[in-house]
């Protein structure tokens, strides 16, 4: 649907889409919030108000999607922080312009590598930035992934959804589609099995 519209507005998707693998997303994401934006204006230039909600819409989602993104990488990070002041020894690395699959579509996100010892707990996050992308299947506006390094059986996928009062949640996708709110008591548990000595 995107695609679409902005094919209709003259935007280029080529010329978005086609960059190069070792292209910086920040750049990327930058070219491609210009372009909603000259899309969005040139729509209400035109007398196409509907596009231009669309578009109004989607940079609306955008932030409600950088801020669960930005919410879920820093709290795991917080926590850990917490955890390594009351003796933890666990280290951590971010990547900012992570790429991770989720079915078929690519997500474009952050990285948190938090590793204990042998132990290593993955916290991934992103969307689909272009239409080459593909798109979340399920109404969803992020997607991620709380991956245990060789303990499979506690990792967890995770969507973004909105709540009735429009503010971003993640809920975890458990087995046979049963959803269940993501809480700061959850993340905790995870980090507790990051420090597990046994």
């Amino acid at each position: 649907m995107t695609s679409a519209f902005l094919s209709a507005l003259d935007v280029d998707l080529d010329c978005l889409a086609d960059r190069s693998g070792d292209q910086i997303v920040s750049e990327l994401e930058e070219a491609w919030t210009l372009a909603l934006a000259e899309a969005e204006q040139r729509a209400r230039l035109a007398g196409r108000g509907d596009i231009a909600e669309y578009l109004a819409l989607r940079n609306s989602n955008d932030l409600l999607r950088k801020t669960g993104v930005d919410w879920l990488v820093l709290t795991f990070s917080d926590l850990a922080g917490d955890a390594n002041r009351q003796g933890a020894a666990i280290q951590m690395s971010k990547e900012d312009d992570h790429r991770f699959h989720f079915g078929t579509a690519t997500m474009v996100g952050q990285l948190l590598t938090l590793k204990n010892g042998v132990r290593t707990l993955f916290v991934e996050g992103g969307w689909p930035r272009t239409p080459r992308d593909g798109f979340i299947r399920g109404g969803g506006l992020a997607r991620a992934n709380i991956r245990h390094l060789g303990l499979a059986s506690a990792s967890e996928h995770l969507q973004l959804t909105t709540s009735d009062r429009g503010s971003p949640r993640w809920v975890v996708i458990g087995k046979h589609g049963i959803r269940s709110e993501l809480h700061t008591t959850a993340i905790r548990r995870h980090l507790e099995l990051l420090v597990d000595e046994k």
